[in-house]
């Protein structure tokens, strides 16, 4: 694409001021259609040292109201702190909200490109962060995103030109450092890399537009003309149907939930008691180590109304350290979550490594209540079996251990709960009205999650039933699975 490069053939002053005045004009009528159709836009600028990225950003927000975009500088390594998450947790963290901007001065490829240049990316690294960024990137349009992707061109020639007129004046000299002129040695290193990073994420939904950046009116001209072009495709096709991609990841078969024996899974008092009290003693020891070699859990809990998932996430916790640990309610997203990817809050909540999240429900969410209750489209929740699995496998790939329970009951066990609860002062305020209203659909859920545990038990990620007529049963058999997981993978 680089090396192929051909340059923009020059207009006359004249007609360029006309053009860039049209396509300013252009862009600020376009951001109240974008916040009337909540289309949130990523605009994300790579490109050679000392391109002008800063300066057109600079000169493209002029054009937008300022409580409509922000701009994340990503140009720096990530600190210590973030590289104890997922490498696309900090980028993730500052995906747009719907109907408005987000402009990333410089995002993935720079982390990608900067580690195979210092050694620190195997080839293999490399591959599976292209193919993790080309996953997001096409879940993120997917879902409704406008993602642009501006690589900014210029020569070896011009760029050493441009270092040494800001080394030559005092006021100048700072914003020259190693790195620039590292790259200015090794332009063609750096050429041949970008090149192949383009190509492979060069896809037909996120193109990348080469910017001839060696002249500045001419790289703005550009800019803003791609930027109002994809502004106007991408609300034109809004409504349109987004393929079904088929599942490639292995499974792990499970009997539906109808066929699951409930009543003879039950321990004594006394079986449980003695159960309970070695079984976290050997988490607590666990959680030592998991700390110590630095190893992430997720457990996540889904289950009908009143089957126990807290009272079985409470023996779990305390086991453990409470520093080390943190429960996630999950609840209906608020407005800020609910204006960004499904998946947003959840990749913003996930532990750093040696830590354990527990997630009392899930993003298992969206191919249940959000599919039933007709808060997302039938193609929203078709596509996200796989959008699950493929999130799933990108944190079992980081090094998370991943522990999904569902917390099974029967029709009248429930109803018995829900009437306890209704009649017990103390315990009223876990019983509502929606918990009623979801008992009504009893029938529909369980297709549904039958269909969910069918297609996102996979070999990374299986599901694990926890029979629940006796709580004492499944909080014991939650322990063991817990410990059994960790170990395997220490």
């Amino acid at each position: 694409m680089l090396k192929d490069f051909v340059r923009t053939e020059r207009m006359t002053e004249k007609e360029r001021r006309a053009k860039i005045r049209e396509e300013r004009d252009h862009l600020f009528s376009s951001q109240m259609k974008i916040k009337d159709a909540k289309l949130p836009v990523m605009v994300i600028f790579e490109g050679w040292n000392t391109a002008g990225k800063g300066e057109i950003i600079g000169k493209v927000i002029r054009n937008i109201d300022p409580r409509f975009f922000k701009v994340a500088t990503m140009d720096r390594q990530p600190s210590e702190e973030e590289k104890r998450y997922p490498f696309l947790y900090r980028f993730i963290k500052e995906i747009p909200e719907t109907g408005k901007f987000r402009f990333f001065d410089t995002c993935w490829m720079e982390e990608v490109v900067d580690g195979v240049i210092e050694g620190t990316l195997s080839e293999e690294d490399y591959k599976k962060r292209v193919h993790s960024v080309n996953i997001l990137e096409r879940q993120l349009c997917d879902n409704g995103y406008l993602v642009i992707k501006f690589f900014f061109h210029i020569s070896k020639k011009e760029q050493k030109k441009r270092l040494e007129k800001l080394s030559g004046s005092k006021d100048t000299k700072w914003r020259v450092d190693k790195e620039d002129l590292f790259q200015n040695k090794n332009y063609d290193r750096f050429l041949d890399l970008y090149e192949r990073y383009l190509d492979d994420t060069n896809a037909s939904r996120t193109p990348w537009y080469i910017i001839d950046a060696e002249d500045k009116k001419t790289a703005e001209l550009q800019v803003l003309s791609f930027l109002n072009q994809g502004i106007d495709i991408a609300l034109t096709n809004q409504k349109m149907n987004v393929p079904i991609l088929q599942n490639t990841f292995p499974m792990q078969k499970l009997p539906k939930l109808s066929e699951i024996p409930l009543d003879d899974k039950v321990l004594t008092e006394e079986e449980y008691d003695a159960k309970l009290d070695s079984l976290q003693k050997e988490l607590k020891d666990l959680g030592n180590k998991i700390y110590r070699k630095k190893i992430p859990v997720i457990i996540a809990y889904e289950g009908w109304d009143a089957a126990g998932k807290g009272g079985n996430i409470k023996r779990i916790t305390e086991a453990l350290d409470p520093r080390d640990y943190v429960v996630e309610p999950i609840a209906s997203p608020e407005p800020h979550e609910k204006a960004r990817h499904y998946l947003w809050r959840f990749w913003t909540r996930l532990p750093k490594t040696g830590h354990i999240t527990i997630f009392d429900r899930t993003w298992y969410g969206r191919v249940m209540v959000e599919r039933l209750e007709g808060f997302c489209s039938e193609n929203d929740w078709q596509r996200a079996y796989n959008e699950i699995n493929e999130f799933e496998k990108e944190l079992s790939d980081w090094g998370a251990v991943i522990i999904k329970f569902w917390v099974q009951i029967d029709k009248d066990t429930q109803l018995e709960r829900f009437n306890d609860r209704q009649n017990t002062p103390e315990k009223q305020w876990k019983i509502t009205d929606e918990d009623w209203r979801n008992r009504e659909k009893w029938d529909l859920y369980e297709t549904a999650i039958d269909e969910m545990i069918e297609k996102t038990s996979t070999a990374f990620a299986p599901w694990h039933v926890l029979e629940s007529v006796d709580k004492k049963y499944a909080r014991i058999k939650a322990l063991k699975i817990v410990i059994e997981e960790i170990k395997k993978r220490l």
